[in-house]
């Protein structure tokens, strides 16, 4: 066991890139892409990108959740807290392309039916509908 670790994420367990979409009548987004497994150690690094787009006035979320292959009730919460946020703001987290065992755990709790969530990319970021 490394127990250098034990309590702190290592990095890399989850890996989070950002960058602003710009957008068209609908406005700027923040995509977040992801990368690894969400869990309770790792939460806090996508906590962070997803709460400096909102305090930045960005209200439309775009996770790509592509590269993530995990994740647990902790992920979901930070999520879900983004939503919320985004929501009261005007706006909404869009989910993209979710692997068979994340979807499972929005599909057992039953959080994929508050959110919006896309098969690709193109439709989920602004101007695309």
């Amino acid at each position: 066991m490394d127990r250098q670790h034990i309590g702190s994420a290592r990095p890399e367990r989850l890996r989070v890139e950002t960058r602003v979409v710009v957008g068209g009548a609908d406005g700027d987004a923040e995509l977040v892409v992801p990368v690894g497994e969400l869990d309770h150690h790792t939460a806090e690094l996508l906590r962070a990108p997803l709460d400096a787009a909102l305090d930045a006035g960005r209200v439309r979320l775009v996770v790509d959740c592509a590269g993530l292959g995990f994740c647990d009730s902790t992920g979901l919460n930070v999520l879900l807290g983004a939503r919320l946020r985004a929501e009261a703001a005007g706006g909404a987290v869009h989910l993209v392309a979710m692997r068979p065992a994340v979807a499972r755990v929005f599909r057992i709790t039953g959080a994929e039916a508050v959110f919006t969530v896309h098969e690709t990319l193109a439709t989920a970021l602004p101007g695309s509908g």
